[in-house]
């Protein structure tokens, strides 16, 4: 039987049993069409939180107070301790630091927003004027706290709250009330929105002295920290550990993480998380390649007839073992086709309606989709073929 012959005939008999045929495609296509839809969301879910915090700045350092261990939280819980504050006189000698381009201390914490009859709770950060370049944060109006003037009742407001407050849009010079102080709205910034866990369209900035006197603290949440260069940034670690427990009194009682520390962090957790789902999505694909077989076993048993005439006429076992095979690698290349277009469209309609989302799905999971596919349908061909090839001729035109 020529190989021409071989295909033709498969593929009439793959037409023939409609309902058969197009129960194994369809479960083949699920499972081809899971696999891309799961790792689309996986490895758009870690290129978009490797995107947002890439966004937040560039060669950061963060600076915590604390010694964060390997075990979870810090050791001086343990005896009832509570780890050194970090201070603004902390955060000055790190600018010293040759290694270090700029530094920003961080306040944080919630108080009233009043101003032009309206009245919110609102989030305020305080901080200096390096906070917009370490952050990449970019005004739309008006100026942010300038150099030398961080003493001075400045404030910078979101996006958002500045339309709320003064939707005409002139907010610039405006004198508004935080808590028990007031403040004038030197500036606002463009619209940002959600960074890791931050909306800065709902933000206000003040100075770092007038949050910890509102706030009623000399303590600093963070110290953002910019090294010079890339190369800079362990070194620059390595400093800031270094300066800070000279000035702790010896103790090493702080945390510094790097940037890309964190986005490695992140990429191996989310990376695991994509081939976790892709495994589990495969799963249908092994559940596929047992109901070929088991349909394709059937079929030997409802076909003996025409598989005792193929030998009848000269047909060779080779021969019948390759028309299962052939017949195999018609629905799963018809399943593989469908899946991966199912797939496509459904990650298509993942980024329609979460367009911040990039779930495109990996160019590995589409090979190894189909490739998968294909080799299911394959090994599921082989006990069915071997079982027909062995069948009695004699016994099989009698349909036995």
């Amino acid at each position: 039987m020529k190989l021409r012959d071989t295909l033709h005939l498969s593929l009439h008999t793959v037409a023939s049993y409609r309902t058969r045929s197009l129960l194994i495609v369809l479960s083949i296509a699920l499972g081809v069409a899971a696999v891309l839809v799961l790792t689309a969301l996986g490895d758009g879910a870690r290129r978009y939180v490797v995107g947002k915090f890439s966004s937040i700045g560039t060669n950061l350092i963060v600076v915590l107070p604390g010694r964060a261990e390997t075990a979870g939280g810090f050791p001086g819980a343990v005896l009832a301790q509570t780890p050194r504050d970090l201070t603004l006189e902390d955060a000055r000698f790190l600018g010293y630091l040759p290694q270090v381009k700029c530094y920003a201390p961080l306040n944080i914490g919630v108080a009233e927003l009043a101003a032009a009859s309206r009245l919110r709770e609102v989030t305020v950060l305080g901080s200096t004027a390096d906070l917009l370049p370490i952050r990449h944060m970019n005004l739309v109006q008006g100026s942010f706290l300038a150099q030398g003037a961080e003493r001075s009742a400045q404030m910078i407001l979101g996006a958002k709250l500045a339309q709320e407050f003064f939707p005409h849009g002139n907010a610039i010079g405006q004198r508004v009330r935080l808590g028990d102080r007031r403040f004038l709205v030197s500036g606002v910034l463009a619209i940002q929105g959600e960074s890791m866990g931050f909306n800065s369209d709902e933000l206000v900035i003040i100075p770092i002295d007038y949050a910890q006197a509102l706030f009623n603290t000399s303590s600093l949440f963070r110290i953002l920290v910019e090294a010079r260069s890339r190369s800079d940034i362990t070194s620059a670690k390595e400093a800031i550990r270094d300066i800070l427990k000279r000035r702790h009194d010896g103790e090493d009682d702080v945390t510094v993480i790097t940037q890309d520390a964190v986005l490695a962090t992140f990429d191996r957790i989310l990376r695991a998380l994509t081939l976790g789902v892709a495994g589990i999505a495969t799963i249908s694909l092994a559940v596929a390649g047992i109901l070929v077989m088991n349909v394709m076993l059937v079929a030997v048993s409802q076909r003996t007839s025409e598989i005792g005439l193929l030998k009848a006429i000269g047909a060779p076992s080779a021969a019948i073992r390759f028309l299962f095979f052939a017949e195999a690698l018609w629905l799963s290349l018809a399943g593989a086709v469908i899946g991966f277009t199912l797939g496509q469209f459904g990650s298509l309609l993942i980024r329609l309606a979460y367009p911040q989302l990039p779930a495109w799905p990996p160019t590995w999971a589409s090979i190894a989709g189909v490739t998968i596919a294909f080799v299911t349908g394959i090994l599921a061909s082989l006990l069915p073929a071997a079982r027909a090839a062995r069948l009695d001729p004699v016994k099989a035109l009698g349909g036995k």
